[in-house]
């Protein structure tokens, strides 16, 4: 288990201090707002030289111009695969750290083209083929990736029957916890796959932070307001599972409040917004999911 000294209400400018990323080439999806904003503006103030990679370029635009230091902006539309295909095959040279921070939660019953119902599509299939089609780029320096989930993968397993409520009535909270299920799944696959490249992939639970995530969402927050995390503190876990020394050649983990989460086989075994179910973990569902994804791909 690793264990840090940081903790819930620690910030992304704190768990990357001291540290150098002066020469990394580092990318952050969805990075014109909320946490994605924070986890980019950590990296970049450490010397890192990041690309915001975002649907609306103005918005990233004026993100990058208030981060300063070498911030880029590069469209990418996750729903979208000949963005991210035209993103992919623009990439030139090595990338370190690879951030998959953009996601939507809640959202209304909608599919892609492709018949993908649009939470499994955007949250996992849009940064599944994004960062297989970067792969060569970071194999070249033993990247690390970044998988931001949520606790909400508690609410439902990658159900492989019907992914896409094709049969069941759909509902947007099992649709959203079964893309951060697959969130988890994959880092723990992409580090069995390409260990053997340098490459590993961790999962990482940033909090409750109010940010333009909870759109979709009618009334008042249940959280406790006591567990809010503000965006600083929300981007603490991705920066510090992209920097730390601690997680040189460690994969395939889940973390939160920037410590690996305990293991846990039914919901109120952990405290609110901690643990990992072990559905999430388990490398059997990791490569069917894997498998599952690149068939996908390979139809549309």
């Amino acid at each position: 288990m690793i264990k840090t000294e940081f903790g819930f209400g620690s910030t992304a400018a704190e768990v990357v201090e001291g540290v150098d990323l002066t020469g990394k080439r580092v990318i952050v999806t969805g990075a014109s707002s909320g946490i994605g904003v924070e986890t980019a503006r950590a990296l970049a103030h450490a010397g890192a030289e990041v690309t915001l990679a975002v649907r609306d370029t103005e918005a990233g635009e004026k993100t990058a111009k208030d981060i300063g230091g070498t911030t880029k902006v590069a469209r990418l539309d996750l729903t979208d695969l000949a963005s991210v295909d035209t993103f992919t095959q623009a990439w030139q040279g090595p990338l370190h750290v690879l951030v998959n921070n953009a996601g939507v939660m809640a959202t209304p019953k909608q599919h892609t083209a492709q018949g993908w119902e649009w939470q499994f599509a955007t949250n996992h299939l849009g940064h599944f083929a994004l960062t297989t089609g970067l792969h060569d780029a970071l194999a070249k320096e033993g990247a690390r990736i970044v998988s931001v989930t949520s606790t909400g993968h508690m609410i439902s397993p990658v159900v492989f029957d019907d992914v896409h409520y094709v049969f069941r009535p759909y509902d947007p909270w099992s649709a959203y916890g079964q893309s951060k299920t697959a969130n988890v799944l994959f880092a723990v696959e992409a580090t069995r796959r390409w260990a053997k490249d340098g490459i590993t992939a961790n999962a990482v639970m940033p909090g409750a932070i109010f940010t333009n995530l909870q759109r979709h969402l009618e009334g008042e927050s249940t959280v406790d307001p006591a567990l809010i995390k503000t965006t600083e503190q929300g981007a603490a876990t991705s920066v510090l599972i992209a920097t730390s020394p601690l997680l040189d050649g460690i994969g395939g983990r889940y973390f939160n409040d920037c410590n690996e989460a305990q293991t846990v086989d039914r919901r109120g075994e952990a405290p609110p917004m901690q643990g990992v179910a072990r559905y999430a973990l388990d490398p059997e569902a990791a490569e069917r999911l894997w498998t599952y994804s690149e068939t996908l791909l390979a139809k549309a």
